[in-house]
């Protein structure tokens, strides 16, 4: 069976709104990390590093919001 075919055999959970909390968590979890790497990129003087990994961490926001909005009108 592949990750593709999951329907809750392997874990359990077959919930699509638990795929949504899933990639919730990992926008906003991949958005903090990306705060590291803005420092680290700005420490080292690489602007264009740092600015690459803002856009990043921008679509993350994005992604966590609009996964965010998703869940409240499933919620309801």
């Amino acid at each position: 069976m592949t990750m593709t075919q999951e329907t809750g055999q392997i874990t359990g959970t077959k919930d699509k709104d638990y795929n949504i909390i899933w990639f919730t968590e990992a926008c906003l979890k991949n958005a903090l990390r990306l705060e590291t790497y803005i420092q680290d990129a700005e420490r080292a003087g690489d602007q264009e590093l740092a600015d690459f990994f803002r856009r990043a961490q921008s679509e993350s926001r994005k992604g966590a919001e609009q996964g965010k909005q998703m869940l409240s009108s499933r919620l309801r």
